[in-house]
């Protein structure tokens, strides 16, 4: 192989290393990367994990446990024992009564949110899951440098490959690369 060749090699490499990250855009996908470790930042610190965790398993799984109560035929129910204790003729004070029919319409307006919860529940604990399992992972990315910096790592040795391929190409191959040769063992 000619020294020309190698320099051409080498060439080659050094533009690949520049055109690559730039035709994949590194730089903006880089930059959206480090906007969203910040983004994150916050939400993944293992205090703000734990209680993102506490409420979902001290709070809402609890929560999932009553809401079926929460039906129509309940509230329904609830309506008769009413108008059946004001039938019968027990005297109710008009307080209670008027409590009474507000919690009516209260568990009337809860159904057809209570009947979600499971389905959000369900949705949700993958998600608490992965925060849960991720502390330590996303502690390790976002110690990383700069991910702003993450094209420069290619693009800055790109161009010291093409300005020592340039020298060799262009002075004649007056720039010599010294390639060790194994020495036979004395």
């Amino acid at each position: 192989m000619t020294r020309k060749a190698l320099w051409w090699g080498v060439l080659v490499v050094g533009v690949a290393l520049i055109v690559a990250p730039l035709a994949m855009g590194l730089p903006g996908k880089a930059a959206a990367g480090a906007r969203m470790l910040g983004d994150f930042q916050p939400i993944m610190a293992p205090a703000q994990v734990q209680q993102t965790s506490d409420y979902y398993y001290k709070v809402f799984v609890p929560l999932g446990q009553i809401t079926p109560v929460f039906t129509n035929a309940n509230a329904n129910k609830f309506q008769g024992y009413l108008q059946g204790m004001q039938a019968a003729g027990l005297k109710i004070p008009p307080a209670a009564a008027k409590d009474f029919t507000g919690l009516v319409g209260m568990m009337k307006q809860a159904v057809p949110i209570a009947s979600q919860v499971p389905a959000g529940l369900a949705h949700y604990k993958p998600l608490v899951d992965t925060m849960q399992g991720n502390v330590n992972d996303f502690r390790q990315v976002n110690s990383l440098p700069s991910f702003n910096l993450f094209a420069w790592f290619f693009i800055v040795p790109g161009i010291l490959l093409v300005l020592l391929a340039g020298a060799g190409l262009w002075t004649g191959g007056a720039v010599r690369l010294h390639v060790g040769r194994p020495h036979p063992a004395a």
